[in-house]
């Protein structure tokens, strides 16, 4: 028995309030965080410069699935989030499993973000408590997530030109260096790094295949552009240019840093427990390297926060709207100003535990937590790529709904992504603590599953 929805006349809908520039940054921010400035280095140390193709070979799986994402978004503007689509072409205990993983996965990413806030600011402040920056910031994340959408898209623009404006720092200065040819305490800048020492692979083929788990997560958060259309305010025009921007911006963002990077220096001279942007700026005599970096870094973390903050108060309304029950229908609802604010709050509620987490939960733990909710990313992904392909059987291979917008080289590209999101899945069990969150994965979503189906036995008896 389906459940109640809500009645003709009294439905919720989100604002527009998202500007071009704000889908545009968000598209951006959500393909650069800290990942980049502090995980590189242990990138670079792992596969050399053969990262950069990892990298690309990556980006435009990314792409592909982006523009599957993107087809299915412009095919129904009026949905509240993608999972809307999964639902309606894979089931509904499908949309359940990948609705509810995909809640958890932002709040365990938000608790690791909120968690490493406090180290950032015991940089400087090293006597304050680590859990009191994180709290603070969460507050105030939420009270501009809860003013409208238009106080988030402008947050998140900002945070965004922060991170942008330190690449592009880096690619200007390393390319003056490797043009002059500037010594460095490793040599001279130049291409001939890349190469002269130990080769492009100097790891060898396993070295590059097991570079891919670390360089796929770098780039979750790319679909947070999905949960922006139904608050675009000309989503038709928008959506399409963000996602078609992202080869653009992988490869002036990843590739570009990344190429300066190794060209500078030789690609072992970089610490894999070290940003090598803190190393690069330190050794170019920039004495406050290392704050300029920490302040980039805690604005990368802030912007995943309130990144999640966003995708969880939207993800929890898509789940709870037009559900029986006092909790489904509080979630469900919104404010004046036309945003979920119970479902950011709720989510914020459940974010905070990370104070506590800290005090209680011994590292590893915590470490596993936000392991496992990465790896799920997987079978979201996997999941927007089947939905894509069910839409798609439906509507006629040939024609979509949205014309100007197709998936390209529609079937073979979205088999490709499914081919190479289960390469990841390999990849995962090549190392211990990956295998561990795989099969943790698994486990989860069998058991989401089995609650959806028990759920939907007891509707039926009642």
């Amino acid at each position: 028995m389906k459940e109640s929805q809500q009645p003709d006349g009294e439905q919720e809908q989100l604002s527009r309030g998202l500007k071009s520039r704000h889908v545009q940054l968000i598209a951006i921010g959500g393909t650069i965080g800290t990942g980049l400035f502090l995980g590189a280095g242990q990138s670079i140390h792992l596969a050399g410069p053969s990262i950069l193709i990892a990298y690309l070979v990556t980006g435009l799986m990314c792409f592909l699935l982006m523009r599957a994402l993107g087809e299915l978004l412009l095919s129904d503007l009026n949905t509240h989030s993608y999972i809307d689509f999964i639902r309606q072409y894979l089931g509904d205990r499908t949309g359940f499993v990948a609705g509810w993983t995909y809640w958890v996965c932002w709040v365990t990413i938000a608790m690791a973000e909120i968690t490493a806030t406090g180290e950032y600011m015991q940089f400087w402040f090293p006597q304050m408590p680590q859990w009191l920056p994180g709290l603070i910031i969460l507050i105030l994340l939420l009270l501009l997530n809860s003013i409208n959408v238009s106080a988030f898209g402008e947050t998140e623009f900002w945070f965004a030109i922060i991170k942008i404006a330190a690449i592009i720092a880096l690619i200007v200065v390393g390319i003056v260096m490797v043009v002059f040819s500037v010594k460095t305490p490793a040599g001279h800048a130049s291409l001939g790094n890349l190469v002269n020492y130990g080769g492009f692979m100097p790891h060898g083929l396993k070295g590059f295949v097991l570079s891919f788990q670390m360089v796929l997560f770098s780039f979750i958060g790319i679909e947070m552009v999905g949960m922006t259309a139904s608050e675009t305010e000309d989503p038709k025009t928008v959506i399409p240019k963000a996602i078609d921007n992202i080869p653009v911006r992988i490869i002036l963002f990843y590739v570009g840093s990344l190429l300066v990077l190794m060209s500078i220096y030789p690609w072992q001279y970089f610490s894999a427990a070290h940003s090598p942007f803190v190393q690069v700026f330190t050794n170019l005599g920039v004495t406050a390297a290392a704050a300029i970096i920490n302040f980039v870094v805690l604005t990368a973390a802030a912007s995943s926060c309130n990144s999640a903050l966003f995708s969880t108060g939207r993800m929890l309304f898509s789940l709870t709207y037009g559900k029986k029950g006092k909790f489904a229908q509080s979630m469900g609802k919104l404010s004046p100003s036309q945003v979920p604010r119970n479902a950011l709050n709720f989510s914020a509620l459940v974010i905070g535990l990370a104070v506590l987490l800290n005090l209680v939960m011994p590292g590893k733990v915590f470490s596993l937590i936000a392991s496992v909710s990465t790896t799920c990313f997987i079978f979201i992904w996997g999941a927007i790529v089947l939905t894509h392909l069910a839409y798609r059987k439906k509507v006629g291979r040939a024609k979509g709904t949205t014309k100007k917008f197709r998936m390209p080289w529609f079937p073979v590209s979205d088999y490709l992504i499914l081919l190479f999101l289960g390469f990841i899945a390999v990849v995962l069990c090549f190392k211990t603590e990956t295998l561990i969150a795989l099969i943790a994965s698994v486990i989860w979503l069998i058991v989401l599953y089995a609650i959806k189906r028990v759920d939907d036995r007891l509707h039926q008896v009642n």
